[in-house]
């Protein structure tokens, strides 16, 4: 799948708010299991995302690959440094100088038996990676709609949680199932994020249920915005995904919701927002630590 070039229609290429504000892209992509097509749709984004202005560009969860098959996922995961992914977008990122947060790869980890990764990349607009952060919560669950899913079989999960300083602003990092564990939140506004990503994979009946409130949730009690390129769609594994890349602002307006359908949106993003909504009502100042609950 290769995504629509700048004259594709309104419906591919989506713009919302002032011109004076740090604009961003979105990529909301149906991944499959073939590594080089899915960095096709990247690298084209990247190229997109620069001519549209956009001064960063953020892609889902799973952007190298996305199979439920773990005998055939075995062939074609890769440690970091020899991903063919995350070499090409980094190259993209450097050609035209752009900021790219890659929502994340699944990568194997450091040592030879040590399990895999779900991590997300922030690359800086030299092709250098200026943030890494993997997955702390890893979604195992099993579902009224019969779907079962043990992230934890073949993933490792993270134990830190990571923010990076851009430009304009402090840039929190979560992924997916990370998203219904506030305290990830809490962690990431104490250290200063005022946008947070939340790249996803959302099945579909999660996503239907629960997507939109939790994204909404998020950037309200941090008083910051929630950025969440999403995948979308049926995918060559057979999975659904819910789409819907949002982007929510501090005080948990939607400013962007992509739909179902894959593209690239743009957005703005007026960061004294943060400041404004934060004087109104002060969450950041207000919050206290809070011990375990007791059982009168």
């Amino acid at each position: 799948m290769s995504l629509p070039h700048s004259t594709a229609p309104e419906s591919s290429i989506r713009c919302w708010g002032s011109k004076t504000a740090m604009k961003i892209a979105i990529l909301q992509m149906t991944a499959g299991f073939d590594p080089a097509a899915n960095a096709a749709v990247l690298t084209d984004a990247v190229a997109q995302a620069k001519a549209g202005g956009a001064e960063m560009l953020f892609t889902p969860e799973m952007s190298n690959m996305l199979d439920r098959n773990r005998v055939r996922a075995e062939q074609t995961i890769r440690h970091e440094a020899e991903d063919p992914v995350l070499a090409a977008v980094r190259k993209a990122a450097a050609d035209v100088g752009l900021w790219v947060h890659l929502g994340s790869l699944a990568v194997r980890g450091e040592g030879r038996a040590d399990k895999w990764r779900n991590r997300a990349i922030v690359i800086a607009p030299d092709g250098s990676i200026a943030a890494r952060y993997d997955k702390i919560h890893l979604f195992d669950v099993d579902l009224a709609s019969g779907e079962s899913w043990r992230e934890s079989s073949v993933y490792q999960g993270g134990e830190q949680a990571v923010a990076v300083r851009l430009p304009h602003a402090v840039l929190g990092l979560s992924i997916c199932y990370d998203i219904r564990f506030p305290a990830v939140y809490a962690a990431l506004s104490r250290a200063g994020a005022d946008i947070v990503a939340v790249p996803a994979a959302f099945t579909v009946p999660t996503g239907e249920a629960h997507w939109h409130v939790l994204l909404r949730a998020r950037a309200i009690e941090s008083a910051c915005f929630v950025v969440a390129a999403a995948q979308t769609g049926t995918h060559a594994d057979g999975r659904s995904t819910y789409g819907h890349s949002l982007v929510v602002d501090p005080w948990g307006d939607v400013l962007l919701d992509m739909g179902d359908a894959p593209g690239l949106g743009f957005v703005d993003l007026p960061i004294e927002r943060i400041a404004e909504v934060r004087s109104r009502v002060p969450v950041i100042a207000n919050r206290r630590p809070v011990g375990e609950a007791i059982v009168a």
